[in-house]
C-alpha cells in the first residue's frame, strides 16, 4: 500500500473517533468476560501499556491487580474520557507507530482490539517493532484481533476481494477490516 495513503487513512480512522468518542465510549464501558484471562498473570508492580486504551475501560482490571499503568491512545477525545473516568491513572495521546517511552520500560504490553485499525503490513510490522522496542527483554506483548469468521465479515471480504480485482481498492489484500 502507498505510505501516503496508508497515513491518510491512519488520520481519518483519528478524526472518525474523535467524532463518536462519547458514543462509542458509552458502548465501551464493560469488562469482555472471555477476555479476563489473559490478565491472570499480571503481577504486582509491573510496569504494564494499555497500548490503544481507548476510554480506559480496561484500566478497571489492571487497578485491580497493582499494576503501574499507563494507557496510550491517539483519540485526544477518548483519553479526555478516559480521564475523566479514571482520573488517578496515566493516560497520554501518543502513537503506536512512535511510542512515547524509552526502550526496555514496560514488563507487559496489552494491546486489545488495535492491531485492525492500522492500515498497511508496514506499518503494522512498525507497531510490533515499536512495542518490542519499549518491552523488556522477557516482557509480554499480548494482542488481540478480531475473529474473521462471522458472517457480516465473510461478506465483507468478498466485496473487499471483488473490488482489489477490478482496480477499485488502493487498499493491501491484508486491510480489507478497513472497509
Amino acid at each position: 500500500m502507498d505510505l501516503e495513503y496508508a497515513k491518510f487513512i491512519l488520520e481519518k480512522t483519528k478524526e472518525n473517533y474523535n467524532l463518536i468518542a462519547e458514543e462509542f465510549s458509552a458502548t465501551r464501558k464493560e469488562i469482555w468476560e472471555e477476555l479476563e484471562f489473559l490478565f491472570k498473570d499480571l503481577k504486582e508492580g509491573e510496569k504494564v501499556l494499555d497500548l490503544g486504551c481507548g476510554n480506559g475501560r480496561w484500566y478497571k482490571v489492571f487497578k485491580e491487580k497493582g499494576v503501574d499503568y499507563f494507557g496510550v491512545d491517539n483519540s485526544e477525545k477518548l483519553i479526555q474520557i478516559a480521564k475523566e473516568n479514571f482520573p488517578e491513572a496515566k493516560f497520554f495521546v501518543g502513537d503506536a507507530l512512535n511510542l512515547p517511552f524509552p526502550e526496555n520500560f514496560f514488563d507487559k504490553i496489552y494491546s486489545i482490539a488495535l492491531l485492525h485499525h492500522i492500515p498497511s503490513e508496514e506499518f503494522r510490522i512498525k507497531v510490533l517493532n515499536e512495542a518490542k522496542r519499549v518491552l523488556k527483554k522477557r516482557g509480554i506483548l499480548v494482542l488481540t484481533c478480531w475473529k474473521i469468521h462471522r458472517l457480516r465479515e465473510i461478506f465483507a471480504l468478498l466485496k473487499y476481494i471483488l473490488l482489489k480485482l477490478i482496480g477499485k481498492s488502493k487498499l493491501d489484500f491484508k486491510d480489507m477490516f478497513l472497509l
